[in-house]
């Protein structure tokens, strides 16, 4: 779906997807006129009111399945290694390009499992699906540079087939740390639509990098009862970005009483990438 920015200039925006079902619950405050919000989460209603079997399998209100049809779990052979990446959608003239990169013990399934987190996975899937997009959920070495080189060549290769596409890249928890080194690297930097920090970290370094001097915009999402990365320091960091560039294109939703995966199972996607499809 194609639709006028205010200035004038053809913009993306994601075709619709259950967007009552995953909207999100009360605001419960809001500041730097919008940017930072404070999400009403209850465990009780967000998880064990919306799943089946709690943590294991979404109702299937949730879900829309018939998305698999545009599946593929592939092996793609770079300079840099193999990749292996299950694909969503178009694997050439892409609308946009998301990729979710996993955290420390996940795999490329974790990123298309239909029925976990609040079926949000499949949610993104039949978003990019529907909208002409390429939705990539990819294995990688590690977190430093190996693993880093591996996403930028995956990257690299889907991006040359769909030259008009931005590219988003959502990091879960660990995964954050390729979110970073991502943003360093220039040639994968010009290419950034924006990046989504779920349940993540943060990286001073972030703003001598590439992907900061260009604006490419970045999204948190955090519990606020995060035990692995604690709200606070990446509150800290979200308001030194704000701070360091007048008016730099960066969200922060807080899930009160959310822990470590909330974000993941929470967060919304079409309203993120959407805002970030729609900055110059």
């Amino acid at each position: 779906m194609v639709a006028a920015s205010g200035s004038g200039v053809q913009a993306l925006e994601l075709a619709s997807q259950k967007d009552r079902l995953f909207a999100y619950p009360a605001v419960l405050s809001s500041s730097d006129g919008g940017a930072y919000r404070v999400i009403d989460y209850r465990e009780m209603r967000d998880i064990n009111g919306r799943d089946a079997v709690p943590e294991r399998r979404v109702d299937g209100r949730y879900i829309s399945t018939g998305v698999r049809r545009a599946q593929q779990d592939l092996a793609l052979q770079t300079k840099a290694g193999t990749v292996r990446h299950v694909a969503v959608g178009k694997t050439e003239g892409a609308s946009a390009i998301v990729l979710y990169l996993h955290g420390q013990g996940g795999n490329r399934r974790q990123g298309v499992d239909d029925f976990t987190f609040g079926g949000n996975f499949n949610r993104i899937k039949n978003l990019m699906a529907k909208s002409g997009g390429l939705y990539l959920s990819p294995d990688f070495s590690d977190f430093e540079a190996r693993g880093a080189q591996e996403i930028a060549a995956l990257i690299a290769y889907y991006a040359e087939r769909s030259p008009d596409a931005r590219v988003f890249v959502a990091c879960g928890s660990m995964g954050g740390a390729l979110c970073w080194r991502l943003a360093q690297d220039r040639v994968t930097a010009d290419r950034l639509g924006g990046l989504l920090l779920l349940g993540s970290m943060w990286n001073d370094a972030f703003l001598q990098s590439p992907a900061f001097a260009e604006r490419v915009p970045v999204f948190f999402g955090h519990g606020s009862e995060d035990r692995v990365f604690p709200v606070g320091n990446q509150e800290a960091f979200f308001r030194k970005i704000r701070s360091s560039a007048k008016g730099y294109p960066a969200r922060f939703v807080r899930f009160e009483s959310g822990t470590h995966g909330t974000p993941i199972r929470m967060s919304d996607w079409r309203e993120t990438l959407n805002w970030m499809l729609a900055q110059p």
